[in-house]
């Protein structure tokens, strides 16, 4: 019987990618989500969200009706904004955008940051935090991995 819970922090791009997209490993990992199975648990982070409302209102603001309507099927976790000192400690080590969202990550005990960003999943940041950086398609390797 599974006892263990895996935890996955999804970036803007994965979430944005999923309600554009009926295609695609995002898109699969939000219908997994929406599922609410009990061994698969997903976050993301405040900061994410603000961009993400933020891209959909500048680039597309077709699916915002959409958007607003499914996001809460996710049953997301939704971590705060990270504190300023917080950020500026790890400033510098990578893109000033991703800190936030690596913080978020490890915030929420992710066992991965789920992402798009290939320059974010090759970042040599890793060995600081507690999750692996990976991609959508890795995400439901892994995820399958758990299930057989």
């Amino acid at each position: 019987m599974r006892t263990k819970i895996v935890k996955i922090f999804l970036d803007s791009n994965v979430i944005l990618s999923g309600f554009l997209s009926y295609k695609g490993a995002p898109s699969i990992i939000l219908d997994l989500l929406c599922l609410d199975l009990p061994f698969l648990k997903g976050c993301t982070g405040k900061y994410n969200l603000i961009e993400i409302q933020r891209n959909i209102q500048k680039k597309v603001p077709e699916i915002l009706e959409i958007y607003q309507k499914y996001f809460p099927k996710l049953n997301l976790e939704i971590i705060p904004l990270p504190e300023k000192k917080e950020v500026k400690k790890y400033s510098g080590i990578t893109s000033g955008k991703d800190i936030p969202v690596l913080l978020s990550a490890e915030k929420c005990s992710a066992d991965f940051l789920v992402t798009g960003d290939k320059d974010l999943i090759k970042t040599k940041v890793k060995q600081d935090f507690q999750f692996e950086i990976i991609s959508p398609s890795d995400c439901l390797e892994k995820i399958m991995g758990e299930l057989f």
